[in-house]
């Protein structure tokens, strides 16, 4: 499409891979979504980082924020503006950046002369004082606001009052791979013949694996060959303030549950490869959050678009994800609604294979270059106010060079690469 060409440089700010969190595989994944269905437009990242000289960022990042000195925040803006961007992608999550609830975060967004679209990772429908100031200014200084589920819009405006007009949904983006059954992967995990239950993500005392450990000896008495994996590395935040307790919490549980034949740790941050032949493999995939007021979940996304049967408790993602029979929603913090609902989906394979199949179909609508053809449409009406007030201010002033017999100048964007902030170069 001839209009999508028009967005020549666009950048995206957030955390970035190989830092170790969702919001950083998120970023780097749209990032290389759009640029690969959009080859015309140039893409780079602008990252924010916890730990000075830690990560080995690509090419891609062209500049580095320290998420704890807001004077960082303002040169990135800098940078951005003499870059000359037409739209800048930001990922926002309360915890990635400094300040109070973030707070470090507005004075970028102050100062950007080119439009932001905002991705929000996380949508509070009772913010505390400084998460609701942060909020409503993200919701003022946006040109658009991008929110993943139906029920982060209904809030976005009940809460924020953010204008319906401005606010585009947008599924979290999924890999696409093909429908196969869980045994073509289990062999490579010498996990043959044994039915594999699933749960990802980074560890930390919200995921509540330790419901579903409980829930084990139930399922076992019946089906005494299931494995339940729990596959992520401690979440880094968790490793620095309390160290590796949660997961020798959940080792000391599978032990005294009984059931350490059933139960594989792998502590590890994988590759997306290695993640989705995990994914393949499971028979069913289990997220057994504690917390309801989640509004996205990647990897109930990856997990449900890859064609998994789900169970998972009624967090806001997964209610509005798997109802009308998409999936199995359980209470919070139930064992034994956990070991019905495996036990049930185990029992009864064409329920089983009716989900899965449901599932995949509708995940089509999710994969990365669905979503980044549709962050591209958002770019574009972002992007069409700052151009029209633009035109303005530019016609007004090729009629006063004309009126005073001045030369004309030419209005194309130059689209230089530089570096004048000295820390960075697009």
């Amino acid at each position: 499409m001839e209009e999508t060409r028009t967005v020549q440089k666009i950048a995206f700010v957030g955390d970035h891979i190989p830092r170790k969190c969702g919001i950083a595989t998120f970023t780097s994944d749209l990032l290389g979504a759009i640029a690969s269905t959009h080859p015309s437009s140039e893409c780079r990242a602008v990252s924010v980082t916890d730990l000075q000289g830690e990560y080995k960022y690509p090419e891609v990042v062209r500049f580095e924020i320290d998420e704890q000195d807001e004077h960082s925040y303002v040169k990135a803006a800098q940078f951005l503006n003499d870059s000359e961007v037409e739209v800048v992608c930001v990922q926002h999550e309360f915890g990635i950046y400094g300040g109070p609830a973030g707070a470090y975060l507005l004075s970028l967004l102050a100062r950007l002369e080119a439009p932001a679209v905002t991705t929000l990772h996380t949508v509070l429908r009772q913010p505390n004082t400084d998460q609701r100031r942060v909020m409503q200014e993200i919701v003022d200084r946006s040109a658009r606001l991008v929110v993943m589920t139906e029920r982060g819009q209904s809030i976005l405006q009940e809460t924020y009052q953010a204008p319906r007009a401005k606010i585009d949904l947008i599924p979290h983006g999924i890999p696409d791979v093909p429908f196969v059954e869980p045994e073509f992967y289990k062999g490579q995990f010498g996990l043959s013949g044994r039915r594999v239950l699933l749960t990802f993500g980074l560890l930390s005392p919200n995921k509540g694996i330790e419901t579903v450990i409980k829930a084990l000896p139930e399922i076992t008495a019946e089906f005494p060959d299931v494995v339940y994996i729990v596959l992520g590395a401690t979440h880094p935040n968790e490793l620095r303030t309390r160290g590796d307790a949660y997961r020798q919490q959940l080792e000391a549980l599978v032990k005294q549950s009984g059931v350490e034949n059933n139960v594989l740790f792998a502590n590890r941050f994988v590759p997306l490869k290695e993640l989705t032949e995990f994914i393949g493999a499971a028979d069913l995939y289990i997220t057994p959050y504690l917390d309801e007021a989640q509004i996205t979940s990647g990897t109930l996304a990856y997990a449900f678009g890859a064609g998994k049967a789900v169970i998972s408790t009624p967090y806001w993602h997964a209610a509005e994800l798997l109802k009308d029979q998409r999936g199995v929603l359980v209470p919070f913090g139930n064992p034994m609604a956990i070991a019905g609902a495996a036990k049930e989906l185990l029992r009864d394979g064409a329920r089983w294979n009716a989900m899965r199949r449901r599932a995949y179909g509708l995940g089509r609508d999710m994969i990365w270059s669905s979503t980044a053809r549709r962050y591209m449409q958002s770019f574009l009406l972002a992007r069409r106010p700052a151009m029209k007030a633009l035109h303005a201010v530019a016609q007004g002033a090729v009629r006063d060079h004309r009126e005073h017999g001045m030369p004309q100048f030419n209005l194309e964007p130059p689209w230089q690469e530089t570096d004048s902030t000295g820390a960075g170069r697009w």
